[in-house]
């Protein structure tokens, strides 16, 4: 249970010093340099077989690496436009709607409309609302839903790491130009290379680690519940780090979202996992 909450507070962690870089090099740089540092760890330690892979194996791969960039662009997007605690949780509909997607009970659809007040509450949309920024955090969330499929399916292709390492090999390839102009512009610093590198440390590596330790121990559905922790998270470190005040109904809104995450799983059935990423 430590190593699954390590890995969660890890994720949320490095978004919020991934969001400190945000004024020098923007989303776009923190993720490039996120997705480098997660092909540099992840490929020499899974070793996916390029050459004997059948196309059966190639194509869920080429669409996890593009559902990496849009997922994580679309986060750090929505992030810096409405907050770490308002995108995570925005996008924490997403692993929510592919557990409440596979069951029609009535208790899975009063979870689906408790969600729905949850966020309902949590943004209470009004003429100052980002709703551009709101509905990027909602793309993250339809990703995430994107990444639990594909990688279901890579999964049982390509053994381990394999797959999730090569797709951020792939995606790290597509976001190359971005380094690239950042550098011919000297957007880089010390402290802007840091917290970049930080953020794909704690919010790539230590997850993917993490998760594959906890669930040699810790049942699925139980390593979901401990997941519904990120927003909460996510608000506490958008708090310390980046001065992120909510609102009372912020918090409100958080809560039921996870609660009704926790919901969705425990009515669930048995051995569903339903917050990888």
């Amino acid at each position: 249970m430590a190593t699954a909450l390590a890995g969660a507070t890890g994720n949320q962690v490095g978004a919020g010093v991934g969001a400190q870089a945000f004024p020098a090099i923007g989303p776009a740089g923190v993720v490039a340099v996120r997705q480098l540092v997660a092909a540099a760890v992840l490929l020499p330690v899974a070793r996916p077989p390029l050459r004997r892979m059948a196309w059966s194996q190639w194509w869920p791969v080429l669409l996890l690496a593009l559902v990496f960039a849009a997922m994580n662009l679309a986060l750090y997007t929505a992030v810096e436009r409405v907050g770490l605690a308002l995108a995570v949780t925005l996008e924490f509909l997403g692993p929510l709607g592919v557990a409440l997607a596979a069951s029609r009970t009535r208790a899975h659809l009063l979870t689906a409309a408790v969600a729905a007040a949850g966020v309902y509450v949590l943004v209470l949309p009004g003429p100052s609302s980002d709703l551009g920024g709101i509905a990027i955090g909602l793309v993250a969330g339809g990703c995430w839903a994107a990444y639990i499929v594909l990688n279901r399916t890579a999964g049982a292709r390509l053994p381990g790491l394999q797959a999730p390492a090569l797709a951020s090999g792939l995606c790290a390839l597509g976001y190359l130009p971005v380094l690239v102009i950042l550098t011919a512009g000297g957007h880089w610093d010390g402290p802007t290379l840091a917290r970049a590198l930080a953020a794909g440390l704690l919010s790539s590596v230590l997850p993917y680690a993490a998760d594959l330790t906890a669930l040699r121990t810790v049942p699925p559905r139980l390593f979901g519940v401990l997941s519904s922790s990120q927003p909460a998270l996510a608000a506490v470190v958008g708090l310390l780090l980046l001065g992120e005040d909510l609102a009372l109904h912020e918090w409100v809104g958080i809560a039921v979202v996870s609660l009704a995450n926790v919901a969705a799983l425990t009515a669930g059935r048995p051995g569903r996992r339903t917050a990888d990423r």
